[in-house]
């Protein structure tokens, strides 16, 4: 078998799978714990197969999978080390950038309340967070030295029951051209995965000067609103 292809990265990797699957059911992990595992599993294997689908050269499926991969990778680690809490929206977002070297302050503004992640919205949000964030890179705000991004969210109400709006705003180009005809993993993710996972809605302007992303959803158990200290 040829190993460079993606089906033998595919098979290889859906393996790898398996045996974890078999560790974890050895190991007697706690039932919550091997769900939320199980549940990581499945996302990484849908990730390996739908970028294999969606890739139109083994580079570029190679590139694109271990960005994926990285990006799953950063969130579960932050995961572990703060796991009663859940990570920050915050800090989830300026980690994906500043590993493409897009950092806070210079191209890119954030600003939101403090929502906090818990598994299984941290992984579906990091993972959106990087398919726009290799968009604008790719053919967006951060192919050129101009281009800015500006990152929002708000809950209202401000309480459980509320609901989470969040806006990416790319700026600075010139006649982007409109909506692209092909519909790749990235537009999956934002239109389709975010839905299933979180019932949310999401919005994709291509405007003038850049892209403007628009995504809306009930607030899920998995995501708290932090109040900050008086």
């Amino acid at each position: 078998m040829n190993h460079d292809t993606p089906e033998a990265r595919i098979a290889e990797l859906e393996a790898e799978n398996r045996r974890l699957r078999r560790f974890l059911d050895e190991k007697g992990l706690p039932a919550e714990q091997r769900h939320q595992v199980r549940n990581t599993l499945a996302m990484l294997r849908a990730i390996i197969r739908r970028s294999a689908e969606t890739s139109d050269s083994v580079e570029t499926y190679a590139a694109h999978l271990d960005g994926r991969l990285d990006a799953i990778a950063r969130v579960l680690g932050a995961l572990m080390r703060s796991v009663a809490e859940g990570v920050a929206l915050h800090t989830l977002i300026a980690d994906e950038l500043q590993a493409h070297l897009a950092r806070e302050g210079d191209q890119v503004v954030i600003s939101g309340p403090n929502l906090r992640l818990r598994a299984g919205a941290a992984e579906i949000v990091a993972l959106a967070i990087h398919e726009l964030t290799v968009n604008a890179i790719e053919h967006g705000a951060l192919m050129l030295p101009q281009g800015r991004i500006a990152i929002s969210w708000s809950v209202v109400p401000p309480a459980p029951g509320g609901r989470l709006t969040f806006v990416w705003t790319e700026s600075g180009l010139e006649n982007l051209s409109a909506e692209p005809p092909r519909r790749g993993f990235g537009s999956e993710v934002l239109e389709r995965s975010l839905r299933y996972e979180l019932k949310a809605e999401t919005d994709l302007a291509y405007e003038r000067t850049g892209l403007r992303c628009t995504i809306t959803l009930p607030l899920p158990p998995q995501i708290t609103l932090i109040e900050d200290d008086e």
